[in-house]
């Protein structure tokens, strides 16, 4: 088994997280796999096999943190690719919410 479940859709409140440079604030850490349960079901093949495929993203998956579940919200192409190399681990950003589905953000340093 790759990941603990895959789900079709995210069972978390909308968090309203969406630019980059807030999703760039979260230190990226190394997640399991098998601790991720996916919020896609389907991938594109020809996304999975390019090289290129995070050009224009982060360089890291986004990981929603919620109820004590680590849900996959990006990187599925990522995390498969991560598996067929026989790794287990990945680099993620991950995001905590509160019991509510509210974003616990630390504030960015000051001058920032």
């Amino acid at each position: 088994m790759i990941f603990k479940a895959v789900g079709d859709r995210a069972p978390y409140p909308d968090h309203g997280v969406t630019q980059q440079r807030v999703w760039s604030t979260i230190a990226p850490r190394q997640v399991r796999l098998d601790l991720l349960t996916t919020t896609r079901a389907t991938l594109d093949l020809r996304n999975l096999l390019d090289d290129d495929s995070t050009f224009f993203g982060d360089l890291f998956a986004h990981v929603v943190s919620w109820n004590g579940e680590l849900y996959l919200e990006t990187g599925l192409h990522r995390a498969l690719r991560a598996a067929l190399q026989g790794r287990t681990l990945i680099h993620a950003r991950v995001l905590t919410l509160d019991p509510a589905g509210r974003p616990q953000i630390a504030p960015p340093p000051p001058g920032a």
